[in-house]
């Protein structure tokens, strides 16, 4: 793989419980909604499980991801194509956050702050509904 070995981790907090932010990052049905434009592979379940493997796409550069553990307030993902290495979630009532490791000519830090502002701005929305 071609790129700079990269790692990130941020924490938000966010107005969201456990419950919302785990729907919002296991349920593709929710995770499609505040990661457009982002693409993902068809036929995902309901819900992501252990050895789940889809793509997405932003613009022409793809993402190979499979998870490797999911539990009540994390989810673990592992990269390769465009990213070489993992992408770990962990939850909690009103707050996210995520830790990304691997080799990739994409910036990984811009990256994973805009898809975090974009959950909160998600989960904002949604409490007002």
């Amino acid at each position: 793989m071609l790129g700079t070995f990269q790692r990130s981790s941020l924490r938000i907090e966010m107005v969201a419980s456990e419950q919302v932010l785990y729907n919002c990052l296991v349920k593709p049905s929710f995770f499609r909604a505040w990661l457009a434009p982002q693409r993902f592979s068809n036929g995902l379940p309901e819900e992501l499980a252990v050895g789940t493997t889809f793509s997405s796409w932003l613009g022409p550069i793809a993402i190979q991801h499979q998870v490797e553990q999911v539990a009540p307030n994390h989810l673990r993902l592992i990269l390769s194509q465009g990213i070489d290495g993992f992408h770990d979630w962990q939850w909690g009532d009103g707050w996210v956050q995520s830790r990304i490791e691997g080799v990739s000519l994409l910036p990984i830090n811009l990256g994973q702050t805009l898809s975090l502002f974009r959950l909160q701005q998600f989960v904002r929305q949604a409490a007002k509904m």
